[in-house]
This record gives C-alpha cells, sequence and structure tokens, in this order.
C-alpha cells in the first residue's frame, strides 16, 4: 500500500495563496476615543441584561484599558440582576402571587437601566463610573 503523492499539490496551493494577505493575529489597540465609546456602550447595554457588556468585554478588553476596566465594572453589575430578572419573570408565572414578582422584575430592570445611563453618561465624559452596589464577580 503506497501513500498518494501530496507533493503535487503542495505547490499549487502555495501559488494560489501567494496573492492572499491575511490579517495580523493581533488586534490593533482602541483609540482613546473608541476605548471611551466602547466603555460608555458597555454601560448603556444595561437595557438589555448582561450580554452587551460580556460580549464587550470578551472582544475589547485587551485592545483598551478603559474599556476593559469599564466593561467589567458593568459586567459586575448587571451579571447578578440579569440572573434575578430571569428568575423573577419565571416566578411571575405562578398563579396568585406571580404579580408580585412581576412587578419586581420591572422594578429591578428600571434600576438596572437607569444605573446604565447614569454609568454611560459618566464614561462617555471619560470618567470612570463604579456602581454603589456591586458585585466583584469577575476579576
Amino acid at each position: 500500500m503506497s501513500q498518494p503523492d501530496s507533493s503535487a499539490e503542495r505547490p499549487e496551493r502555495s501559488r494560489a495563496s501567494e496573492h492572499l494577505q491575511g490579517s495580523s493575529p493581533a488586534a490593533l489597540p482602541l483609540t482613546p476615543a473608541e476605548d471611551r465609546r466602547w466603555a460608555t456602550l458597555a454601560h448603556f447595554g444595561g437595557l438589555m441584561g448582561c450580554l452587551p457588556s460580556l460580549v464587550i468585554y470578551l472582544v475589547f478588553r485587551d485592545r483598551g484599558p478603559f474599556v476593559a476596566q469599564e466593561s467589567k465594572e458593568a459586567l459586575n453589575f448587571t451579571l447578578p440582576l440579569t440572573v434575578l430578572l430571569l428568575a423573577a419573570y419565571m416566578l411571575a408565572l405562578l398563579p396568585l402571587i406571580g404579580w408580585i414578582f412581576g412587578l419586581a422584575a420591572v422594578l429591578l430592570w428600571v434600576v438596572m437601566t437607569l444605573a446604565g445611563l447614569i454609568a454611560g453618561i459618566e464614561c462617555n465624559k471619560g470618567r470612570p463610573y463604579r456602581y454603589r452596589l456591586n458585585l466583584r464577580l469577575v476579576h
């Protein structure tokens, strides 16, 4: 049993890829304006729970110091509240007392949204923001 000769395919592949240029594996650092913009969006994302701040943290944490700090702060604030919101939404389906959990879910969402808007406005000015009550789950 002999193996097929793959050396004949190699030159064709290298010739075909000679004109193609890839991008650098390392992402470029963010400019100060971009750094501030993504940090602001991480806080404004509290409107939709913890997902926007998580995505921004994972994508941009190595590209800018301000966005790394602020997206982590936003993630630490929104993650526990998002879990509580989901639990309250599920408990709102209970008969008789479900309305209490539904009301609690709405109030939690309002608190998370308003706090995220205030934090986003401060970040847009270039000032770091610290939430008053925040669990530091992500380090």
